[in-house]
C-alpha cells in the first residue's frame, strides 16, 4: 500500500510503502527447535522506499542491506554513493528489512522489549519467548517479506542487489522465488554452502577461516602502524583489569569488545580510522564515546548481535561459532584482532545485557535449512557476484564454491575493494556488475 510520495533535492522521488505480513511464513517447524515454543502468529507492517528519478517507468531493483538487523539508509542525493548509478536503469526499492527501521523494529526501550510480538498485541518479555519469536526474522522470512511487497507493488518480477548478509538473503531469494528474479547481483554476499545437506559444516570452520583472515590484516595494520602495537596492549590490558573500561552507555569494555576493533579493518579507510582512535588518550572522554561508536555490536541494532551467527546456519545449531573457531593463540596475542565474532561477553553488561539470555537461547537454536543445493543448481536465473579476495566477513574459500552451485553465474573476484566495496567505490561496483551482467566485460 503507497502511504506518502515526495521529491527530495537531487531530483529524487521517494514513494513510501508498507505491506502487512504474517510473522510466521513456514509454519510450526521454523520454532520447532526451541522445547515447549509454539509457531508465532499474526500479522507485522513491513516498510519500503522506492527511489526513482520521475521519469519513464523503469525495471525495479530490491536492495537487500547488510546486516542482519540494520535497516536502509533514507535515501538523499548521493547516498547511497551508489544510488546514481542504480537510478540510470533502475528505479530502486529499499527494504527496510523485518525488525529494522519502519519495518517492525525490535529493540530494548525504557526497561522493556520491545517489538517482540505480533501487531497490535503486547510485546512479549519472557527472553525464550523473545528468542523463539526471533527465529521468524532470519533471511527465508525476508524472502518472503519482499515477495509479498513485489505483488502490492504490481511487479511480475524484478531484480536484486545484495550486499553482505543481503547477499545471503539473494541467496535464498534464488533457491525459493527464482521465477521472481531477473537478475541477482552480489556485493560480498556469497555464504557458504555445501554441494550437499548431508556435507553441511559447522559454522565454527568458517569462524575459524575469518579469525585467520583477521590475523592477516591485524599484523598488516601493526606493520603500518608501529607504534600503535604499545598503543594496543595497554588497551587490552586495561580492558582485562577490573570490570574493564566504562563507556558511557555503562558497557564495561572488556577484552572482546577490544579485540572486535579490528572489525574497521575489513573495510575501506578503517585502518585510518583505528589509528586515529588509538592516540586518543584512554581516559579522555572523546575516547570513550569513541570507542563506544567505534564497536561492531551495540543495543541501537540488537538483531546484529543477537542473530549475527545465525546467519550462517544452514539446518544447524551455532552454539557461539565464532569462540569455539577461535584459535587458541588468539587469547595470548591482544595483537590478533577480531571482526563480526560475537561471543557471550558482549552481553555481559550495558544495553546488550537484557539480551544475553535470548542470544543463548537463540545459539542453541537448531536452524532449519536456509539454502538447499539442487534449488541452487536448479535456479536458471543471471547472477553476477563482486567477491572481494580479502574480504574479513564472508571468505573467498567460500563464496566461490558456492558461486559453482549457480548455472548462470559471472564472478568478479577482486583485490582492489573491501567488503564494502558497493559503498567505497561511488558506484563503480555496480556499474561493473551491470556491465558484466549485459555483456560478460568488466570494461
Amino acid at each position: 500500500m503507497l502511504v506518502d510520495s515526495y521529491r527530495l533535492p537531487g531530483g529524487l522521488r521517494i514513494d513510501e510503502r508498507r505491506v502487512r505480513v504474517p510473522v510466521d511464513h513456514f509454519g510450526a517447524q521454523a520454532a520447532a527447535g526451541l522445547p515447549g515454543r509454539l509457531a508465532a502468529v499474526g500479522e507485522i507492517d513491513v516498510a519500503a522506499r522506492i527511489v526513482s528519478t520521475g521519469e519513464a517507468a523503469k525495471p525495479y531493483l530490491l536492495f537487500l542491506q547488510g546486516g542482519p538487523g540494520s535497516e536502509v539508509p533514507g535515501p538523499v542525493a548521493g547516498n547511497p554513493s551508489w544510488l546514481a548509478r542504480a537510478l540510470e536503469d533502475y528505479s530502486v526499492v529499499l527494504l527496510d528489512q523485518r525488525g529494522t527501521g519502519l519495518s517492525h523494529p525490535i529493540g530494548y526501550v525504557d526497561g522493556s522489549f520491545r517489538g517482540t510480538s505480533a501487531r497490535g498485541t503486547d510485546p512479549v518479555q519472557d527472553s525464550g519467548a523473545v528468542a523463539a519469536f526471533l527465529t521468524h526474522f532470519r533471511a527465508d522470512a525476508i524472502v518472503e517479506d519482499a515477495e509479498a511487497l513485489r505483488r502490492d507493488i504490481g511487479c511480475e518480477s524484478w531484480s536484486v542487489m545484495g550486499q553482505s548478509f543481503g547477499g545471503f538473503t539473494t541467496l535464498r531469494y534464488l533457491a525459493a522465488h527464482p521465477e521472481s528474479l531477473d537478475l541477482a547481483i552480489f556485493t560480498g554476499g556469497l555464504p557458504r554452502v555445501a554441494g550437499s545437506l548431508a556435507d553441511t559444516p559447522d559454522p565454527a570452520e568458517l569462524y575459524t577461516t575469518t579469525w585467520h583472515t583477521l590475523r592477516a590484516k591485524s599484523q598488516s595494520y601493526f606493520e603500518r602502524f608501529p607504534a600503535d602495537a604499545a598503543r594496543m596492549r595497554r588497551l587490552a590490558e586495561r580492558a582485562a583489569r577490573g570490570q574493564g573500561i566504562e563507556l558511557p552507555d555503562g558497557t564495561q569494555a572488556g577484552p572482546a569488545h577490544v579485540r572486535g576493533l579490528g572489525h574497521l579493518l575489513g573495510a575501506s579507510g578503517g585502518a585510518a580510522a583505528l589509528h586515529y582512535l588509538l592516540a586518543q588518550d584512554i581516559d579522555s572522554a572523546a575516547f570513550r564515546h569513541d570507542l563506544l561508536a567505534a564497536l561492531p555490536f551495540s543495543a541501537r541494532n540488537p538483531l546484529y548481535a543477537v542473530l549475527q551467527e545465525s546467519c550462517w546456519a544452514n539446518g544447524t545449531a551455532t552454539t557461539w561459532a565464532g569462540v569455539r573457531g577461535m584459535p587458541r593463540a588468539v587469547a595470548t596475542d591482544p595483537l590478533w584482532l577480531a571482526g563480526e565474532h560475537i561471543a557471550p561477553e558482549h552481553f555481559a553488561t550495558g544495553p546488550l545485557r537484557p539480551w544475553r539470555p535470548v542470544a543463548g537461547e537463540l545459539a542453541a537454536f537448531s536452524w532449519p535449512v536456509m539454502w538447499e543445493p539442487d534449488a541452487l543448481r536448479a535456479a536458471e536465473v543471471p547472477v553476477v557476484a563482486a567477491v572481494y579476495y580479502e574480504d574479513a566477513y564472508v571468505p573467498r574459500e567460500y563464496s566461490l564454491p558456492t558461486a559453482g552451485l549457480l548455472p548462470r553465474v559471472r564472478t568478479w573476484v577482486t583485490s582492489e575493494y573491501e567488503h564494502n566495496g558497493l559503498r567505497a567505490s561511488n558506484g563503480v561496483v555496480l556499474d561493473k556488475l551491470l556491465r558484466l551482467a549485459r555483456d560478460g566485460s568488466l570494461v
